[in-house]
């Protein structure tokens, strides 16, 4: 038998007697309802902290479902509830709290507190057995979970968290959180960091629609974030820097339509994360994007989804979408932070052979070569930009086969119009200018033509330079022909 305390209001009276048998008590009135103005509501709309506490610590009733079920009401003082283990379902849902409700190291069945104003929410190594629901709550303090196990969803869609130019940089505490189910958000506004570091999300977490605001720091911490399927951010917004460093997202990280935003600084980080596919379908990101060492599965980064400077290298990634021509993406790589990065041009060109497009790979290859070639010395561009201009580093061998025919229609033309001397008289063998050339340009074939004439004057040196360019071609050749080897 629950015995009443005589010092009860007559509000107070009526929650006391609700409670046994879990009946509703709601005291709104429908003209003013607004929990943020609660501070205003009547006395008989509220109800001291201490008789909700003596409430929740009551032992269960016999033969009856307790719970406590108040709407919209105004709690004055703190409700002290740390290291207390709350044995019936508590929904305060509407209400003012003109204190922080404590509830460091508590555990309770099940805690709704949809639509409350709450100054803030002190709740670390929180133990909920069911939903945690903050939908639509306005908490211009913080909300501190760090450590906190749900073994059902937290519910924080619409809520507001923080003030706008408010003194709190950090407005959710998630660190170190087990959530057992999803992370439900849709809508959610933070005006200050969202913390989940090192958390465990066993389902998805849903930011779709949300505002998170803290321009110039981080907006969003999920370094080393493990999530069970996906984070998905659709039309989210996103001002300061969304850092998922060593996160773990087997399923999509999705920012399709949505917008990051830190113009000066890094917008979104994903160093060393492995995840199974990132989407920035009609998003945009203004600022850094770093991807140093990730893993992921598919990247989908349409063009101009990315403005500003880019992190990749160690970046791997199976797919790269959509399909676009190979020069649309060598112009990110060529916007590293870092300069000239090998294994980005590598991981591009893996792509489009993965794709099946091969011509789109040799031309990623011959692009990583020429950006090479500006990081050498001048005598090594020299001789880069004669690969270049012969062969393309061995990724065009038909520009070999173009020189050659050229020279080689050249040299027939010349010396068919007149023909070198023979250099023994009576021993030569009858000229050919086709083959003639073919000697002088060929340093490895002799049909005995180069060494039975001999030109002279403005001839010779066309034979010099036909015999010279033989030699630079087939260097150039060798030297294409051997990096393609080592390359496959």
């Amino acid at each position: 038998m629950l015995v009443e305390p005589i010092d009860l209001t007559p509000v107070e009276r009526r929650v006391w007697r609700a409670f046994p048998t879990g009946t509703p008590v709601d005291l709104r009135n429908g003209t003013d309802d607004d929990p943020a103005s609660g501070h205003a509501w009547p006395a008989r709309r509220t109800v001291r902290a201490w008789v909700l506490r003596k409430l929740l610590l009551s032992p269960p009733v016999d033969g009856e479902v307790a719970a406590l079920r108040l709407v919209g009401a105004r709690i004055t003082g703190t409700l002290e509830l740390h290291y207390a283990t709350v044995e019936h379902p508590v929904s305060l849902r509407g209400c003012h709290f003109e204190a922080t409700p404590v509830l460091y190291g508590a555990r309770v069945r099940q805690l709704n507190l949809s639509e409350s104003y709450l100054p803030g929410l002190d709740a670390a190594t929180l133990r909920v057995d069911g939903v945690l629901r903050l939908t639509g709550c306005r908490v211009p303090g913080q909300i501190r979970l760090g450590g906190a196990r749900l073994s059902g969803v937290l519910f924080l869609e619409r809520a507001r968290l923080g003030t706008e130019g408010g003194q709190e940089e950090e407005v959710l505490h998630l660190n170190h959180s087990v959530l057992e189910d999803d992370v439900w958000a849709p809508e959610l506004e933070a005006l200050g960091e969202v913390r989940m570091n090192g958390a465990s999300v066993a389902g998805v977490v849903n930011l779709k629609g949300a505002v998170l605001r803290n321009p110039g720091g981080l907006v969003f911490d999920g370094a080393n974030l493990s999530v069970g399927s996906d984070l998905i951010a659709t039309r989210a917004r996103f001002e300061g820097e969304v850092n998922v460093r060593g996160a773990t997202i087997p399923g999509l990280l999705v920012f399709t339509q949505a917008r990051l935003s830190a113009p000066d600084g890094c917008a979104l980080r994903t160093t060393s994360a492995a995840i199974g596919e990132v989407w920035l379908r009609e998003g945009r990101v203004d600022g850094t994007v770093n991807m140093l060492r990730g893993r992921f599965g598919l990247l989908h980064v349409p063009p101009g989804a990315i403005d500003g400077e880019v992190w990749l290298d160690g970046l791997t990634y199976g797919s790269l979408t959509p399909r676009l021509p190979a020069k649309v993406r060598i112009a990110m790589l060529e916007r590293d932070a870092e300069g000239y990065v090998p294994h980005a041009y590598e991981q591009l060109a893996a792509a489009y052979r993965q794709a099946g497009d091969d011509r789109a790979a040799r031309n990623v290859l011959l692009a990583k070569q020429r950006r090479h070639r500006a990081t050498r010395p001048g005598y090594a561009r020299l001789w880069g930009y004669l690969q270049d201009v012969t062969v393309g580093y061995g990724f065009r061998p038909v520009w070999a086969a173009a020189w050659l025919a050229g020279l080689l229609l050249a040299g027939t033309t010349v010396f068919g119009a007149r023909h070198p001397e023979p250099l023994k008289a009576g021993e030569q063998p009858p000229f050919n200018a086709l083959f003639y050339t073919l000697d002088l340009l060929l340093p490895i074939i002799d049909f005995g033509q180069e060494k039975a004439f001999k030109p002279v004057g403005g001839y010779q040196w066309l034979a010099y330079a036909l015999i010279l360019t033989g030699w630079v071609l087939a260097t150039t050749i060798a030297a294409g022909i051997t990096r393609t080897l080592r390359r496959q």
